[in-house]
């Protein structure tokens, strides 16, 4: 039965999960990566609607819910079932080690802040990577979909990136011609050095924007509706998708280690160049 916490019961998971699976046994990777955020958005967004209790992991605006764990379970039995030997790599804590090289970096519900709060900005992500998640030595693509907007991106540094099948473009604008999208916690304005790179950046920039959720914020840098992005300490799962999109669609992805952090940034070449050295040197 169903918990407090979730008003899907296992028995009606575990058949949607078998469902899709016989719907998509014979999928090619792309097909299935673009098929299980589809279908895991989908399935976060009824859940949401039912009515969730949201749970804080480290802070209040860090948090987790129900549809967070039903999403990520279903991507992740699917793949245990159609690629047994790659790994896995889950933020709601699923883990498998890859035999294969490869791995598949999950997050289910991406912006489970906005997520909660009703918002319509958040997605379910998912990247196939080569090598180590952390470090990985080939980025194969991102899957991003936000069910709200009804929209899907794809793609990856060889394959090129998609919005609802339609190719899209990163922009090639320079930082004073376009806005910087990303996010830095409050916190994070205590320390001097952090603070003052951020703010030396994002002087540099027309206009800035902060939404919460980074898979949806670096699509949106892949269809050029965002100049450039950046963001410190970015997780594997929050940053992988994306980058991989970013990177389909022409652009520029770095991370780059500076003031004691690790700095994710992406967009056009000249944006990235930019605010890369301004981190370097604020």
């Amino acid at each position: 039965m169903a918990s407090d916490n979730s008003p899907i019961p296992q028995d009606m998971l575990d058949a949607i999960i078998k469902t899709f699976m016989v719907a998509h046994v014979d999928d090619s990777d792309e097909h299935l990566a673009q098929a299980l955020v589809f279908n895991a958005g989908r399935l976060a967004w009824r859940m949401r609607e039912s009515g969730l209790t949201t749970e804080t992991k480290t802070s209040v605006s860090d948090v987790v819910t129900a549809a967070d764990r039903a999403a990520e379970k279903f991507i992740a039995d699917v793949l245990r079932a159609f690629r047994p030997e790659d790994g896995l790599l889950g933020e709601e804590g699923t883990q498998q080690e890859s035999t294969s090289g490869r791995t598949w970096v999950i997050d289910p519900v991406d912006g489970t802040y906005n997520f909660t709060i009703g918002s319509d900005y958040w997605c379910s992500a998912l990247a196939l990577v080569e090598g180590s998640p952390d470090n990985p030595d080939r980025v194969i693509f991102g899957a991003v979909h936000r069910p709200a907007m009804g929209q899907t991106w794809f793609g990856g540094p060889d394959i090129p990136t998609t919005l609802d099948g339609k190719p899209v473009q990163a922009s090639t604008a320079t930082t004073n011609e376009t806005c910087l999208g990303g996010y830095l916690h409050p916190t994070d304005f205590a320390n001097k050095d952090v603070a003052t790179a951020w703010q030396s950046v994002v002087q540099e920039f027309a206009t800035i924007r902060m939404f919460g959720s980074a898979s949806v914020d670096l699509g949106s840098v892949a269809a050029g509706q965002l100049g450039c992005w950046m963001q410190r300490s970015v997780k594997s799962w929050d940053w992988l998708p994306g980058r991989a999109l970013v990177e389909g669609a022409g652009g520029k992805a770095v991370q780059i280690e500076a003031q004691g952090t690790t700095w994710s940034i992406a967009g056009s070449t000249a944006a990235v160049e930019a605010a890369s050295k301004k981190i370097q040197n604020p």
